[in-house]
């Protein structure tokens, strides 16, 4: 069989099923591939191939009773290797978050979503690159170095799923976990060629996920296109009794077998379609709305009103958050103490126990912290303070309500909304390295998507003139990942860009 690592999903599974190859010849053609493009990707942050042979082994063993016996069905994802976004807890490998203060940490369980996915027989690789606790929309904010765009060597391939994204557009796994707070599943999708999906709030477990902000992180996923992602999609979702915020809906089965959308109500936002948006991708999504149209599906243009107060909100409602959640790093229960820090840079420090506590805090979280993170809890603590909270992180959820009231109102006249992902294709590494404000508008028509707590699916749609991705969003209603697998694959059946891939 040639290159094992230019299959789909779907075909490395069907391959398994008919003894045409191995879960472990998978694996080791990842591993191989890995090691050989690792030195100009770094898309991964710890590498696990003893856990994956031995998961492949395991997954071979299964297959083989299944040969034999032929005892019902299997689940897709048996024997497929696939990666995890380090925000996510996996038993048996380091969890850094892409920050310095949880170096060396190894947690004692998997998240839910790994799991669920371990007990489907997939095969994990690594732990993937991400920006500083998912804090960033270009990888450049992880503490151990940036992540470079499989198309592009000198571009971002966005964040802060960018590891994960880079992964599956370069062959090196054939699905990765990522996560969406604000856009971080879908936005690397968009930059890197594949698709990505942001999964409603409390359709798949938070539990074993470090959180960013409770309220907007989402746990989704990418692959190379939207039959692929399907099943992965599949097995992580679900109510889990471990997190509070899952729901109890039963996840549908969703069939992917019609390439026809006549009586789907497709919207386009104006709010959407602005100055400022690169004119190559603006016209790739207006031609890719044209394919969908000609699939049967009816476009109406629509309006969200309140599109220009969602980045305002999001940058108060999520450091808001973050402050909270990373309170508990103070380097005393996991990650690199400050003893140890001061000892790695040769200075002498008294015990940890006899020094003041509060310079403990200020030294741990002073050194090990990165910028964006120090910039988005002092932002966050400022916006929770005595004084600023009514009129800072209390006013910005009366915003958000109305925000998610543009989408119900929305929902009520469409079935889906289709959009940009971003004002652009991936910028050059660096570009926004003084500008904060910049990089955060890269997120601009990400973001609403999580406030409003509904699903979203990126997908490519063609290539600019500097042979660049470029990525188109459709949006659903709550729990209504259906709709947006069904639409995405339909567009992707009578298109080749999913299927186009990087010279490396």
């Amino acid at each position: 069989m040639a290159d094992l690592t230019e299959l789909s999903l779907l075909a490395a599974a069907a391959a398994l099923r008919a003894g045409e190859t191995s879960s472990r010849e998978l694996t080791r053609a990842c591993l191989d591939r890995i090691e050989a493009l690792e030195p100009r990707l770094h898309a991964f942050l710890a590498r696990t191939p003893e856990l994956a042979l031995a998961a492949a082994r395991a997954a071979d063993h299964r297959l083989a009773e299944w040969r034999r016996r032929r005892d019902g069905p299997l689940p897709l994802p048996l024997g497929i290797p696939v990666a995890v976004k380090d925000v996510l807890c996996f038993e048996g490998a380091p969890t850094t978050a892409g920050s310095r203060i949880l170096e060396g940490f190894r947690p004692p369980y998997s998240a839910t979503s790994v799991a669920r996915l371990q007990a489907a027989g997939a095969v994990v690789v690594g732990k993937t690159n991400t920006d500083e606790f998912a804090m960033g929309s270009s990888t450049e904010n992880s503490a151990y170095g940036v992540t470079h765009n499989p198309w592009a060597l000198d571009r971002v391939p966005g964040g802060s799923s960018g590891g994960s994204a880079a992964a599956v557009a370069a062959g090196l796994c054939f699905a990765a976990l990522g996560t969406d707070t604000g856009g971080s599943v879908r936005q690397p999708a968009a930059f890197c060629g594949v698709t990505g999906l942001k999964t409603s709030y409390g359709r798949v477990s938070r539990y074993g996920l470090v959180a960013f902000g409770s309220s907007l992180d989402t746990v989704g996923a990418l692959a190379r296109s939207a039959a692929d992602l399907l099943p992965i999609f599949q097995i992580m979702a679900g109510h889990d009794p471990l997190d509070s915020t899952s729901l109890a809906e039963a996840v549908p089965a969703i069939a992917l077998d019609t390439a026809d959308l006549r009586g789907l109500r497709l919207g386009v936002p104006r709010e959407y379609f602005v100055e400022g948006v690169q004119e190559e991708v603006e016209a790739g999504v207006r031609q890719a709305i044209e394919v969908l149209r000609s699939l049967g599906a009816e476009t109406l243009t629509i309006s969200l009103p309140y599109t220009e107060l969602a980045l305002p909100v999001y940058y108060l409602v999520a450091p808001a958050e973050a402050s909270a959640n990373l309170a508990r790093y103070d380097g005393m229960r996991f990650g690199p103490s400050a003893l140890r820090e001061a000892e790695g840079a040769g200075r002498a420090r008294p015990p940890a126990e006899s020094r003041d506590l509060f310079e403990h805090y200020l030294d741990v979280r002073g050194s090990l912290f990165g910028p964006e993170v120090k910039r988005r809890v002092m932002l966050g603590t400022y916006a929770l303070s005595a004084g600023y909270y009514d009129a800072y992180y209390g006013r910005a959820q009366k915003v958000r309500t109305l925000i998610k009231g543009d989408f119900d109102a929305a929902f009520d006249e469409v079935d889906l909304i289709a959009c940009p992902v971003a004002p652009s294709t991936a910028f050059a590494i660096g570009a926004h390295g003084d500008d904060p404000l910049a990089m955060y508008l890269e997120d601009v028509f990400t973001l609403p998507a999580n406030l409003a707590g509904i699903p979203g699916l990126a997908f490519p749609v063609g290539f600019d003139r500097a042979g660049l991705p470029i990525g188109m969003q459709l949006m659903a209603p709550h729990l209504g990942e259906s709709a947006l697998f069904r639409a995405a694959h339909a567009y992707q059946g009578i298109t080749t860009w999913h299927k186009e891939r990087p010279r490396l």
